[in-house]
């Protein structure tokens, strides 16, 4: 590696920072110039539906790095400034002023964009979307206004999101409703059964979870939010509405350039794209898995954070391989759970412990009795033995895997 040579990283978020310390880590002698589209250094984004909203953090504690470890390691840092253009042949990016930057390896982590809806109401005042730390606290002012009462929030969509938010929300005071399409939260990412626990678990805490349930439009008046209108021609009045459907991966920029993109960028196991001296990661890295065999997106704070080993490692062109497995965890109420692994669509779940109690683990396994994904639950000694499991690919015998007296490592039929 040259000190004449550029890295450039397009995206001001947890895992573009890393890849710059990753960088300078690997002794990366060259210029570094990271991109970020807000003003803020960049910080991690689970903390605003969880610890930031609920009170018990400020945006310093999980902030990547201060400042000055940005000026100590040279990393120029260029926030407020979003890339309009990628030109893999003149390896440069265009900035908003139509200038540009050169570079001889790139760096994509953009991240995603929250999901809006195409319903009457959804552009009024009071209706919220959570993906910076402006949003969470627009979101908090909302619900509290300039009182110590709390109001009413609405929530579209029972996503993790929109759960977490809920959770902290009523911790806050707040009445909560949320209003969700499928018949129960969370079944894309945990499936019908283990989706009724978390909606048992807020319905006991006061929320009022409405699935099987359309919104037809946000009600508003004097162009504010006031409620919203159900497909059942029931209007839930609230403070502030708050829509958590999801998220697209921001992959304009790598389209647009022509590189190889499908429900994300293309990646391979190295985090490399179609263009040998492009890497893209997080968001919308779509990454080759040897361990589950087919290219997965997860938008996920871990891939943020560990991902960029790997691809800083490709820049400097060493090889590496991504092959942790997905992971993600949640806190809510008295409630703390981490997801490990990947679930297929047609996977039959298998718990052992109190699943009533909410102390317990489930097991996601494939129709050749393979453990593809777990979870455990208020339990915090089992997740080595659940990676474990699912990269061993072995079939395990169902009901030992049930059964709390035998060990997980010795659930083999």
């Amino acid at each position: 590696m040259s000190s004449e040579e550029t890295f450039v990283i397009v995206g001001g978020g947890l895992a573009g920072a890393k890849i710059a310390e990753e960088l300078r880590a690997r002794d990366f002698p060259g210029h570094v110039v990271l991109f970020g589209a807000e003003e803020h250094l960049p910080y991690e984004r689970p903390p605003l539906s969880k610890d930031y909203f609920a009170g018990s953090k400020r945006l310093l504690d999980f902030t990547v790095q201060r400042g000055d470890w940005y000026r100590d390691h040279r990393v120029e840092l260029r926030l407020g400034t979003t890339i309009t253009a990628i030109d893999p042949a003149a390896h440069t990016v265009t900035l908003p002023d139509g200038s540009s930057q050169h570079y001889d390896k790139l760096a994509l982590a953009t991240g995603s964009t929250p999901r809006t809806l195409p319903i009457p109401g959804a552009d009024a005042a009071g209706v919220h979307v959570l993906r910076t730390v402006e949003n969470s606290d627009a979101l908090l002012a909302a619900i509290h206004g300039d009182t110590d009462h709390a109001g009413w929030l609405a929530i579209i969509g029972a996503g993790w999101i929109g759960m977490e938010i809920a959770a902290n929300a009523r911790g806050r005071g707040a009445g909560v409703v949320i209003v969700e399409s499928a018949k129960q939260p969370l079944l894309g990412a945990l499936g019908e059964e283990m989706g009724a626990v978390f909606a048992d678990l807020h319905r006991a805490h006061g929320v009022d979870l409405r699935t099987n349930t359309s919104v037809r439009e946000i009600v508003t008046h004097d162009g504010r939010a006031t409620g919203i209108l159900l497909g059942d021609g029931t209007t839930v009045p609230a403070d502030a509405v708050l829509v958590a459907v999801g998220a697209r991966p921001n992959i304009e920029l790598a389209r647009d350039a022509g590189l190889a993109v499908d429900d994300g960028v293309l990646v391979d196991a190295s985090m490399a794209t179609s263009d040998p001296d492009i890497v893209a990661v997080g968001d919308i890295a779509e990454a080759e898995h040897p361990v589950l065999k087919r290219h997965v997106r997860v938008e996920h704070w871990a891939n943020a954070l560990n991902q960029p080993a790997t691809a800083a490692a490709t820049m400097l062109g060493v090889a590496a391989t991504y092959d942790r497995l997905p992971y993600f965890f949640t806190d809510q109420y008295d409630l703390g759970m981490e997801y490990v692994g990947l679930a297929p669509p047609d996977a039959r779940v298998v718990t052992r412990g109190d699943v009533a109690g909410r102390e317990f683990l489930a097991f996601w396994v494939d129709s050749d009795s393979r453990v593809r994904a777990g979870m455990n639950v208020n339990i915090w000694d089992a997740g080595d033995d659940i990676r474990a499991l699912i990269s061993a690919g072995s079939a395990v015998d169902e009901a030992r895997l049930a059964d709390s007296g035998v060990p997980l490592s010795d659930v083999a039929p």
